[in-house]
């Protein structure tokens, strides 16, 4: 019997202590949840090394929709950084709590290379992104991009490449057009238009392709490496359009007579 009682004192004891606790917890809840404990400010900030040029408290009260009223102990944090990074020119987002009521959201923000296909930019890193371009500063003009789905990197290392190429001679490029076979068309800043073929990864495994392929490089370097000569040869004659396809050289179109006179001649 004395250990009949030790038992149910023992359970008595035990169910007394899980009520307080239970009490306890709901007494937190209760407390947690109450006014003094919602979120009432963000402040935004950029990630180390970076600045903000186009992400604003707009834009992300936006994102949110309703959220950044949230209880401040029981918000999501993960469901509240994928809202804010589906706002325009945020890339990445990472949020921590400041006691009592503030959310810090550090931003990285979007840097636009080029304007991609018809209405979405791409960023340094080879990604699409959805932005509004009127946003952009007025003396900064990206190129235009264009390609096929998920070529993203690919595209953006062409047009490096090209671009590299180009630069000793003053010019830049004004369009690049990746096509569904992976054959490319270029727009230099001179309104010169370059038919350059196949690209290199179009027949290899890699859906990133291969830097600096050979037989790619080789057909714009030859070209290049011409054009000083080319140009003295030609007069003052403008250059429409070179088509680099051919194996052991290339084909170019002259400019009419009457276009020629408009616009100023490169070197």
């Amino acid at each position: 019997m004395f250990a009949d009682a030790r038992l149910t004192n023992l359970i008595a004891n035990l169910l007394a202590l899980l009520a307080v606790l239970a009490m306890v917890a709901a007494l937190v809840s209760w407390v947690i949840r109450r006014p003094y404990f919602a979120i009432s400010r963000i402040e935004i900030e950029p990630m180390a090394g970076s600045s903000l040029q186009y992400v604003t408290p707009l834009n992300l009260q936006t994102a949110l929709a309703g959220q950044v009223h949230g209880n401040f102990f029981l918000l999501n944090l993960d469901q509240v950084r994928h809202r804010i990074e589906t706002a325009p020119w945020v890339r990445h987002a990472a949020i921590r709590r400041v006691w009592p009521a503030t959310l810090l959201v550090k931003i990285e923000e979007q840097q636009p290379l080029a304007l991609w296909n018809e209405n979405q930019m791409i960023n340094t890193w080879g990604e699409a992104f959805t932005a509004n371009p009127g946003e952009l500063p007025d003396d900064l003009h990206l190129p235009q991009l264009n390609g096929p789905a998920s070529s993203e990197r690919l595209v953006v290392q062409r047009y490096a490449e090209i671009a590299r190429w180009f630069a000793p001679l003053g010019l830049s490029v004004r369009e690049a057009t990746l096509s569904p076979r992976y054959a490319w068309e270029v727009s230099l800043s001179d309104g010169v238009h370059l038919t350059l073929g196949r690209d290199p990864a179009a027949d290899a495994t890699d859906p990133h392709g291969r830097p600096g392929a050979l037989p790619f490089a080789a057909r714009i370097q030859r070209f290049v490496q011409a054009w000083p000569d080319l140009s003295r040869r030609l007069g003052g004659r403008l250059i429409a359009s070179a088509d680099l396809r051919y194996p052991n050289g290339f084909a170019i179109t002259l400019a009419p007579e009457t276009t020629a006179t408009s616009r100023p001649s490169k070197p």
